[in-house]
Order: C-alpha cells, then sequence, then structure tokens
C-alpha cells in the first residue's frame, strides 16, 4: 500500500528520481519519458471519462476506463522496477499477459457494431471523441517512449504489448462513440488542393 505524508523530498532537486528498487536514474532518461508519458496517458483518459455522456453505454465505458487508469498505474510501477524478471509477486507489479487480453477483448467488443474503415479518421466530432483521440496519441507516445527504454533497460514485453492494445481500444471507442452522432470524419487525401 502507498502512503505519501509528505509530496516533496527534495531528492530530486539534483535532476535524478529513484526507482522502485532505490536506485537512481537521470530525470531525462528515456524509461522517465515512458513512465512520465503512461502518467500523461492517464490523465488524458480522465478528461476523456468527464466528457462521457451520462448513458448505460457511457457507463459500461467509463468502468472500463477506470480500470485501465488502474492498470496504468501498475504498468508505471513495471516500468520502475529495474531487472529481467518480469514474474508478479506480492511485492512486484507487473502487466500479465491477461492485461493484454483483456484490452484485446474490449476492442473485439466494441469493434463488432462498427463498420470497415473506408479512410483514415479526423480526430474529433465529440468532445469526448475527441479527447478520446487525444489519449490515443498520447499512449502512442507512451509506447514509442517505453521502446526505446526498452533498447536500454529490459522492459516487461507484456508492458509494451499493453500500451499498444491501448491505444487501439481508444481508436475504436472513439469510433463507437462517432457511431452515435454521425460517424467518422474520414481524411479526403489531397481535398485543399
Amino acid at each position: 500500500m502507498v502512503k505519501l505524508n509528505k509530496i516533496y523530498t527534495r531528492t530530486g532537486d539534483d535532476g535524478s528520481t529513484g526507482l522502485v528498487d532505490g536506485s537512481r536514474i537521470a530525470k531525462h532518461d528515456a524509461l522517465m519519458d515512458a513512465i512520465g508519458t503512461v502518467d500523461e496517458t492517464n490523465s488524458a483518459i480522465g478528461l476523456a471519462i468527464a466528457a462521457m455522456v451520462d448513458t448505460e453505454t457511457a457507463a459500461v465505458e467509463t468502468a472500463m476506463l477506470r480500470r485501465i487508469q488502474n492498470d496504468l498505474f501498475d504498468l508505471g510501477a513495471d516500468l520502475a522496477t529495474p531487472g529481467d524478471d518480469f514474474a508478479p509477486s506480492v511485492m512486484t507489479l507487473r502487466i500479465v499477459t491477461g492485461q493484454c487480453l483483456w484490452l484485446e477483448q474490449q476492442i473485439d467488443r466494441i469493434n463488432a457494431d462498427l463498420p470497415a474503415l473506408a479512410s483514415f479518421i479526423l480526430p474529433g466530432g465529440t468532445e469526448t471523441a475527441a479527447r478520446i483521440q487525444l489519449a490515443r496519441a498520447i499512449a502512442r507516445r507512451a509506447e514509442r517512449n517505453a521502446a526505446a527504454a526498452h533498447v536500454r533497460h529490459g522492459l516487461n514485453p507484456q508492458a509494451l504489448i499493453y500500451l499498444n492494445r491501448l491505444s487501439d481500444l481508444l481508436f475504436v471507442l472513439a469510433r463507437r462513440i462517432m457511431r452515435d452522432h454521425g460517424g467518422d470524419i474520414l481524411w479526403v487525401p489531397g481535398a485543399s488542393r
């Protein structure tokens, strides 16, 4: 259990930050970029939840997004835990295959009633869809940052898979919302030439 009584510690004033095992790395390290962008993704999802319309579908999707927010804290802890043993334990949070498979099930559930894509989609439409698309773009950046950190730090492969699936899930969720509000806004290549 996490217990924070004091918010500032002054231990990072030298430009370093602590990992789960007590070791320290530079705040500008690629691993910290990944951890920070996962946090940004989580915040963007929170903004999307705040814009959800109060309907039965929104309740289901809000519960799904809240579970994802919790998983993203687990993912941040996973990334901040050095080592090459990716098995979870009582004291070590790791993203596991089941969490990635759950995302795939959610993608399949949401995508089941959507029409096939005819073009790329312009982010936007409703406020909720736009916020979800923004969260998707940030999740993609988190994935890129994690892939870069993986080269040096050897991260949990399931964490990388989770980020890849998450952006896919956010994409189909934005499409689902737009289905109920006029459909996808499609990119028209060369439209303004």
